[in-house]
């Protein structure tokens, strides 16, 4: 499921592991420069890309094997892993949280799909998503888990990043998605749902985040 960025793999000061939105390639993300900006700015992190079948997302199944993949990455490495995505991938990626935030040290959500409107108008008619109560939830109901593990973020929940684009198609749910976060985790620029977008959300999450914590790994080797 986990497949190394071609270019990417060198002595790292951790990992990011990245779930890509539908109908999107694995090779996109190298075609987009993800790995080209990481090289860039001496980020020293490795990029892994998550390949999960079309079936696992039926079964579910994709969640014990990523999760399972991840707790070898970490023991292997003994090195911080960040879990991200653009869109479905960045769902994924909170969904998976939502589940086993012990396993990721951060999320990287770019231009995040959040689910069906009726969920996002359910928690709006509250003054704050602290107040929206969304009682016994079925392990399929994803929605619902990825806005109470955002409801219930705190202190030892992993560190996170959000980017939009203004004209993303989802911004509507992703703003509500921000007004529940510390404004310093969140990124809008002009723009709609593309990659151009993305790759600029990317190289802001590359500078506040991993280049700074790589650094920090180097100052106290």
């Amino acid at each position: 499921m986990l497949r190394f960025a071609p270019g990417a793999r060198a002595p790292t000061a951790g990992s990011i592991v990245l779930l890509p939105g539908a109908q999107q390639r694995l090779e996109d993300f190298v075609a987009a420069g993800f790995v080209r900006a990481m090289h860039e700015r001496d980020v020293a992190f490795e990029l892994i890309l998550a390949d999960p079948q079309p079936a696992h997302l039926t079964d579910r199944a994709w969640i014990d094997r990523l999760r399972d993949e991840l707790a070898l990455l970490a023991r292997r490495s003994g090195r911080p892993v960040w879990l991200g995505g653009i869109s479905l991938g960045a769902f994924m990626a909170l969904r998976f949280a939502a589940g086993f935030a012990a396993a990721v040290d951060g999320l990287c959500l770019i231009a995040p799909y959040l689910g069906s409107r009726i969920v996002a108008a359910e928690i709006a008619r509250h003054a704050a998503l602290h107040a929206w109560e969304p009682g016994p939830l079925a392990d399929e109901d994803d929605e619902r888990h990825i806005w109470r593990y955002v409801r219930d973020l705190g202190p030892r929940s992993p560190r996170l990043f959000l980017g939009l684009g203004r004209q993303d198609r989802f911004a509507d749910t992703q703003r509500l998605l921000a007004r529940a976060l510390p404004a310093a985790s969140c990124l809008t620029l002009e723009g709609g749902h593309e990659w151009p977008v993305w790759r600029q959300l990317w190289d802001n999450f590359l500078e506040r985040y991993l280049r700074v914590q790589a650094a920090a790994r180097r100052t106290q080797s």
